[in-house]
């Protein structure tokens, strides 16, 4: 029985696959091979020595394949084969645009491969290949070189040792030893690619490009000859004798003098002593400005230490020498350094006076002291503060215990500090203090509360009051301590903001 139903089912499938197969009948196709044809030679000969399917062609000989003409001085023709081999003055017109020229040729018309040896030269339009040897398949209009080749077209001039050219997209893929030599830069590259109609070349491996100007390094991106337009991508960096641009990509517009870059920026600047980092830049090359955007870090290299500063947003603004002006920082700039910390909504660096300017609600840290004014001003020299301006509603103030504070205010005032701690302060306009006496063992003597026009107040190395001295129409009052109440012992105006000191250098990233 199971016999049977095998029987049946064979039976089934066999009529089944017969009536598919009238459906759509099977066709076998064969490519045709097209011969060789010998258009033109002045002198044929034949002879046995030189091979039994053999003819030699001397003088004016063409061939025609398909559609490609194959001129040469003479030939070996190879007709049951179907190959040539052709010698001196070789040249190979493949289609209106396309020529190739050579010393010698072996060209096989089945698989339409042309070997060429000796000064060769491949035209395609503007673009121009010599090399010594050339592998070109015709039949999928691709040419590769081995030995080392150069590209010449209108613009640019590009070497390698290996390359291959893609004539249907006008592709050149190089490798080893790149070089692209143009009038206003040099690219040097591992592996590069190169489109003759969009004249854009890509790059797949290290790339070094100089300019009298700049030198860039990337291992990956691409570069728009025509438009001057390029991107570098992995490891790229851009240097300009001056300062040094890194990022995970940097984008760059030479004919508007606009750059970008993107992800883990740094701008070294190693003599101004400074470096920027970020994720977003943008560079405007007429106007000397460059914005960084995105986890800011401004830091001001020098010895002992170093200050670091962030905002919402770094504006660097150079000379037509490339020289730093000034760094503006803006939008919640803090900074922290070892001996002294700052926050305001601007703060603005001059590299040429090393003065630091702060705006906009300003909050100073120098030791136990807290300043503030409507602007605050800090020369620096070898990174240390030498001098300090507040203009304004100046208030500096020491914490002495959790209940006592020592105060100093007026209009405007002068400080001047030796090895980054202040020294003496000098008060112009509407001076008042208050300043707590003690003992050696800390005991409180009193309270002193003085106003006068000016006044001079000398700091000793413990940061307390040493010695005050009044300029014009002092009023001084010495209270016990249970004299006054704690509201007294606090100037008008008077705000405490250690909880927004930066304690460390990364805390100025915190709002």
């Amino acid at each position: 029985m199971q016999t049977l139903e095998k029987k049946i089912l064979s039976g089934n499938c066999l009529i089944f696959l017969l009536i598919l197969s009238s459906l759509f009948p099977i066709k076998a196709y064969t490519q045709k091979t097209v011969k060789i044809e010998l258009i033109n030679a002045n002198t044929f000969e034949f002879d046995k020595k030189i091979g039994k399917d053999v003819r030699r062609m001397l003088g004016n000989v063409i061939f025609k394949h398909d559609n490609i003409f194959l001129y040469c001085d003479s030939a070996y023709f190879y007709s049951k084969t179907n190959k040539v081999t052709a010698f001196s003055n070789v040249h190979i017109k493949i289609n209106d645009t396309t020529d190739v020229y050579g010393d010698f040729l072996n060209y096989d018309g089945n698989n339409k491969i042309a070997k060429l040896h000796k000064n060769i030269k491949l035209i395609d339009n503007q673009t121009t290949l010599t090399t010594e040897h050339l592998v070109y398949n015709i039949k999928d209009n691709i040419s590769n070189y081995y030995n080392g080749g150069k590209i010449v077209d209108p613009k640019n001039t590009l070497t390698s040792l290996t390359g291959h050219y893609y004539a249907n997209t006008k592709e050149f893929f190089f490798k080893d030893s790149v070089v692209l030599v143009n009038p206003q830069y040099t690219i040097a590259s591992d592996t590069l690619m190169y489109n003759t109609i969009s004249e854009i070349a890509y790059f797949y491996g290290p790339t070094k490009i100089r300019s009298k100007e700049n030198f860039i390094y990337c291992e990956n991106g691409w570069y728009d000859t025509r438009n001057d337009i390029s991107q570098y991508n992995k490891n790229a960096y851009f240097y300009n004798n001056k300062q040094t641009l890194k990022g995970d990509s940097l984008y760059y517009n030479r004919t508007i003098g606009f750059g970008k870059a993107f992800n883990n920026i740094s701008i070294i600047d190693t003599a101004q002593n400074f470096i920027v980092k970020g994720n977003f830049a943008e560079y405007n090359e007429t106007e000397n400005i460059s914005v960084i955007t995105d986890s800011t870090l401004l830091i001001l290299t020098g010895q002992p230490d170093s200050l670091f500063l962030h905002s919402d947003t770094i504006k660097i603004v150079s000379d037509t020498t490339q020289s730093v002006k000034t760094a503006h920082a803006f939008h919640k700039a803090k900074f922290y350094k070892n001996d002294i910390q700052g926050i305001a909504d601007s703060i603005i660096y001059t590299f040429k006076d090393s003065l630091i300017t702060m705006y906009s609600e300003p909050v100073l840290w120098s030791g136990k002291n807290q300043i503030t004014a409507d602007t605050i001003k800090l020369e620096l020299s070898n990174n240390e503060i030498n001098t300090m301006h507040l203009f304004s509603n100046s208030f500096i103030i020491s914490q002495l215990d959790s209940l006592y504070f020592n105060q100093i205010k007026g209009e405007e005032m002068t400080g001047h500090f030796i090895n980054n701690k202040l020294k003496n302060i000098f008060v112009q306009d509407n001076a008042e203090t208050i300043y707590f006496l003690v003992q050696e063992d800390s005991t409180l003597i009193g309270i002193n509360k003085s106003e006068s026009s000016n006044m001079s107040i000398y700091i000793n190395n413990d940061n307390n009051v040493e010695k005050i001295t009044f300029r014009y129409k002092p009023e001084a009052t010495l209270y016990p301590e249970k004299e006054l109440s704690q509201k007294e012992t606090l100037l008008r105006n008077f705000k405490w903001m250690e909880n927004k000191k930066p304690k460390n250098k990364l805390d100025i990233f915190k709002n």
